[in-house]
């Protein structure tokens, strides 16, 4: 959608948007709210390794431009979307990840100039939290949390504003190539088009154009919200912050206080979509928030939900056009704030301007291979991660 805006906008191209549904219901809608410098899985460190230090600062760059892009979006359109304290808290769950935090933040500090604090627990404890599974943490200035459903629908309304028509409740049953332009049928018409954008992530159909599928694995995950805490809750679990909060784990668990002092905690949900509602999933979280707040053990869960995100291959979200189509795909559970600059980045690519010569770029999102298979191989890879997170 944010793409239809900067090209209409921006570059007075004359598009539309076709939503399956209303807009806000999939993850753009349903998520943690958490607008972060960063998406995919890839460390920084990691990217220098495979890539060159060069290239790894200028991924730094776009992940600090998506964040400030965000910002802009909300102070121009003035959407009130319960902005919270800047601040994000990666928090080492174990020895290890402590060490590998320290590592982490004297290359950020030295090699792209980041002005992030690295925490002892005891620092933590006194000025943020009192996470008992904590031992350390590392702070970036940049990140804060949102309501998503209503940031989605701010921009909504300034798409609308621009020009652009939004035809909701319109799933695209057939998408045909003729001649060198697109024909896109819904049930209520048909749109012709010169250029088509797919930009569904993981609510994307399995069979919907070759330039996509097979290309992403849709991941469940599973967010909870508690009633209120109290004060008492607030000072036994030390909680002195609304800024957003992620730990170091493989499968990893999420929190942020609502500023309404509710607590939303999150993590991986069910493999598949019919064991999305299982009982147990829901459990689990409040296991983990125990885990991590004893005092909260008893709290009270008043809201759950579960949305899907989009696992790339590669670890990293793609932004790319081809021939007449383009996608932005794969943000792996942090598309809050890069959604937005890929949207930016796809205007310019199907306008014809240069975008950054950086993998996130240039290069199309790897097929899964053995794409039947991925259900398997996810299964496999939870039970690996949650013997590495509880023993490594």
């Amino acid at each position: 959608m944010l793409t239809a805006y900067y090209l209409a906008s921006e570059f007075n191209v004359d598009c539309c948007v076709i939503e399956a549904n209303q807009i806000g219901f999939g993850a753009s809608g349903r998520n943690a709210g958490f607008v972060l410098k960063g998406s995919g899985r890839l460390g920084y460190q990691q990217m220098a390794k495979r890539w060159g230090l060069e290239t790894t600062q200028g991924v730094y760059q776009e992940f600090s431009e998506a964040v400030q892009r965000v910002e802009s979006l909300i102070t121009t359109h003035n959407i009130n979307c319960d902005t919270q304290a800047h601040g994000y808290i990666k928090v080492a769950h174990n020895q290890r990840a402590y060490e590998k935090l320290k590592s982490t933040a004297a290359f950020m500090q030295q090699h792209l100039g980041d002005s992030s604090e690295f925490l002892s627990k005891e620092d933590l404890q006194a000025q943020y939290m009192n996470n008992y599974q904590a031992y350390g943490a590392l702070r970036l200035n940049d990140g804060f949390g949102v309501n998503p459903l209503k940031l989605v629908l701010g921009y909504k309304e300034a798409v609308i504003a621009s020009g652009v028509s939004v035809y909701e409740s319109s799933c695209v049953s057939h998408w045909l190539t003729e001649g060198g332009q697109h024909r896109l049928l819904t049930e209520h018409g048909e749109v012709r088009a010169n250029k088509v954008i797919t930009a569904g992530n993981a609510y994307t159909p399995k069979k919907f154009n070759g330039i996509i599928d097979k290309r992403f694995l849709p991941i469940l995950s599973n967010i909870i919200v508690t009633a209120p805490l109290s004060e008492r809750q607030l000072a036994l679990s030390g909680l002195k912050t609304h800024q957003v909060t992620m730990d170091t784990r493989l499968l990893k668990y999420y929190y942020r206080l609502l500023p309404d002092n509710r607590l939303l905690f999150g993590g991986r949900g069910a493999i598949t979509g019919k064991n999305a509602q299982d009982p147990i999933y829901q459990k689990r979280l409040l296991s983990a928030l125990s885990d991590c707040f004893p005092a909260l053990s008893d709290c009270t869960v008043t809201h759950n939900w579960t949305g899907w995100i989009a696992a790339a291959l590669d670890d990293m979200p793609h932004v790319f056009s081809k021939n007449g189509v383009g996608y932005s795909l794969g943000y792996c559970g942090s598309g809050v704030a890069y959604s937005a600059q890929a949207a930016y980045r796809l205007a310019q690519s199907i306008v014809g301007e240069t975008v950054p010569n950086l993998p996130l770029y240039q290069t199309p999102i790897p097929k899964f291979p053995y794409a039947g298979l991925r259900r398997l191989g996810q299964r496999g890879y939870y039970h690996y991660a949650w013997l590495k997170d509880r023993y490594f």
